[in-house]
């Protein structure tokens, strides 16, 4: 399977999901996930979303169960839809927060992660984070499709867009 050949405009995911950055000043707050697809990675906070919720809903409620934290000020920056060889597929909806309630804490899900912006440790996150995530850093609104077997990115697509994210 090449990535050329998936026909985005009739893929359909089998699970739609939601990421969430809180990034303050030069800080952005990533997490050490604990379970799940991903776990042993560094992301950012976020997960599936349940049957009648919103992408927006899902990247606040996430946070808060992952965090125990509540994110304002969200902003939908970028798309991701992943497709992996195994059949496995999602749609993710990645959002920044410029600010929050409450305190990072551990939880069963997640050990939160301050970075300097700088100093993002790329090389223990999922291989495509190093493409995209410098877009929604600069606030470059992105739509990216990505081919996996596994941990292994075979293949992407991005195609980036300098405007305003859609409404939330």
């Amino acid at each position: 399977m090449k990535i050329e050949n998936i026909d985005w405009n009739t893929w359909q995911p089998k699970e739609n999901a939601t990421l969430l950055f809180v990034i303050q000043g030069n800080n952005i707050l990533l997490i050490h996930k604990k379970r799940g697809l991903g776990a042993g990675k560094i992301n950012g906070p976020g997960g599936r979303l349940e049957p009648g919720e919103s992408p927006y809903e899902c990247a606040v409620r996430e946070v808060q169960e992952e965090l125990c934290i509540t994110p304002f000020n969200l902003t939908q920056c970028g798309e991701l839809r992943f497709q992996f060889i195994d059949g496995h597929s999602i749609h993710g909806y990645v959002f920044t927060a410029s600010d929050y309630e409450g305190t990072p804490q551990e939880t069963s899900e997640a050990i939160p992660i301050w970075s300097t912006i700088e100093k993002i440790p790329y090389d223990q996150m999922w291989e495509d984070d190093q493409y995209w995530v410098p877009w929604m850093l600069e606030g470059i609104y992105f739509d990216a499709r990505f081919l996996f077997d596994e941990d292994t990115m075979l293949g992407m697509q991005m195609s980036l867009e300098r405007k305003t994210s859609p409404s939330s």
